[in-house]
């Protein structure tokens, strides 16, 4: 089994905050996180994919196929928009890096099954001190 990672970049804006709460505990629990005009990242996402090597190309996944199913499951998607407001696969979800990451996992795993291979990791970095790693419900 080998293992491939693609890497693309995005920016975009979230807010983290609980409806539930008050004011005063968002901004203890959530901090600058719990900007009432939301703050941005720069975002660095690692797919990883593993499987066996197609004999006619010694490929676990073309890198350009998979570069272009994250580019526009996700990227386009996202980039420059706000998670809390303008993505539809993020709505009604609380935009902490975590559940980034899943939604993304469940956008990725079954375009990426199409192209013989399997999801392995999601790696979402947020800022350069964050970042997340998903491998499914099963890692």
């Amino acid at each position: 089994m080998v293992h491939v990672t693609r890497v693309e970049h995005f920016n975009a804006a979230h807010k983290l905050w609980n409806e539930k709460w008050s004011a005063e505990k968002n901004k203890e629990v959530f901090g600058k996180c719990a900007n009432e005009n939301y703050h941005g990242h720069n975002y660095e996402l690692h797919v990883t994919v593993k499987g066996n090597m197609h004999e006619d190309t010694g490929f676990v996944i073309n890198a350009k196929e998979l570069g272009e199913i994250m580019k526009v499951q996700v990227v386009d998607v996202v980039d420059h928009c706000n998670l809390n407001m303008d993505v539809p696969f993020m709505k009604g979800k609380f935009t902490s890096a975590e559940n980034f990451a899943v939604a993304i996992w469940n956008l990725l795993e079954a375009e990426i099954e199409k192209h013989g291979a399997q999801i392995h990791c999601v790696k979402l970095i947020e800022t350069q001190r964050i970042y997340v790693e998903y491998f499914g419900d099963n890692g």
